[in-house]
């Protein structure tokens, strides 16, 4: 609903559906304008969004052909090359007609879609620097054999894990909007329900997806309209006060904390149709805000989660049960 929130990292147990659940998102998001042969996905309208050859064949008064396509989702693998996601020179190119020649990698597919890094705690530290990089720009600029070459990427960085396997960078971790974690269910109807399912998806996909389709595209509808209603939505001084005084009592450092949350608040007031915040929407969010930023003490043995949730009830003078169920809410 809003990409200016920064994507999500999920962390969670092995066979909890983390990869399923992140590959069905791009089905949900409407299609996007292109300039058509544009390698990077350029929008025609925003200049933001362009690639620097599209602003010259526009600034140069050329007509171009557009059109649409479904928001792109790009697999970062544990084992790519920066060249591959970065880009490379075209050696082929270079060899059979004598010219420099710029092949786009992976952030250039990713451009204005989702970026999706599985296992991303386990991702090559030079990896890392590139994303950063990317990330806090907006742009990825490369410099190969005397070749200059700089491209929008903007995208929703999406990434998976299991923190049993080990601990992200305090960089990159800052630089997923929210956090979530996911737990093996345990009730044995859930579970069941969940086999039956997979087992009804492998005997018939399409007579699968097919019964599906009717609520996959009332979804679809809620979350276009809410990206339209999104810009109406707004939230009172009183609470934008308390969340910054709850960041403020976490100590957390900077002000992506505010800023994540005051976004992710709104987008899940205008997902459920509303134009005004209301402090439910905030008790929903704010955990998922602010659990991973949180300076760790390896004396501390309650969850970050758990913190969260005691200073936003101190803040907003709320008993932790009210507030628990409002958690729990934000992911029945």
């Amino acid at each position: 609903i809003d990409p200016r929130i920064g994507g999500v990292m999920i962390m969670g147990d092995r066979g909890t559906g983390k990869t399923t659940t992140i590959r069905a998102l791009a089905d949900l998001l409407p299609a996007i304008p292109i300039v058509e042969g544009d390698p990077y996905n350029s929008s025609p309208s925003d200049p933001d969004l362009q690639s620097t050859e599209v602003r010259e064949r526009l600034d140069s008064g050329e007509t171009i052909s557009t059109s649409e396509t479904q928001v792109p989702m790009v697999d970062l693998p544990l084992g790519a090359t920066e060249d591959r996601l970065c880009g490379t020179i075209d050696i082929e190119k270079a060899l059979s007609e004598g010219v420099r020649a710029f092949e786009p990698g992976l952030l250039a597919k990713a451009n204005r879609g989702l970026l999706y890094v599985d296992e991303v705690n386990l991702l090559d530290d030079h990896l890392v620097d590139v994303l950063l990089d990317s990330a806090a720009s907006g742009w990825n600029t490369v410099e190969r054999e005397g070749i200059s070459v700089r491209h929008p990427a903007r995208f929703v960085l999406i990434g998976s894990g299991n923190p049993e396997e080990g601990e992200l960078r305090p960089q990159l971790l800052d630089r997923f909007g929210m956090s979530v974690e996911v737990c093996t269910v345990r009730e044995a109807e859930l579970r069941v329900k969940v086999v039956d399912q997979r087992t009804a998806f492998d005997n018939d996909p399409e007579g699968f997806s097919s019964i599906k389709q009717s609520s996959q595209d009332e979804l679809q509808n809620k979350v276009i309209e809410a990206q339209n209603k999104l810009k109406d939505v707004n939230i009172d001084e009183d609470l934008r006060l308390r969340i910054s005084a709850v960041c403020g009592e976490l100590d957390v450092d900077g002000l992506r904390g505010d800023i994540v949350t005051n976004r992710a608040s709104r987008a899940l007031a205008a997902f459920e149709g509303r134009t005004e915040v209301l402090e439910e929407d905030i008790a929903r969010v704010i955990s998922c805000s602010l659990r991973h930023r949180l300076r760790k003490d390896p004396l501390e043995q309650v969850d970050s989660g758990d913190r969260v949730v005691k200073a936003f009830c101190k803040v907003f003078e709320r008993s932790e049960e009210s507030s628990l169920k409002d958690f729990e809410l934000a992911f029945s």
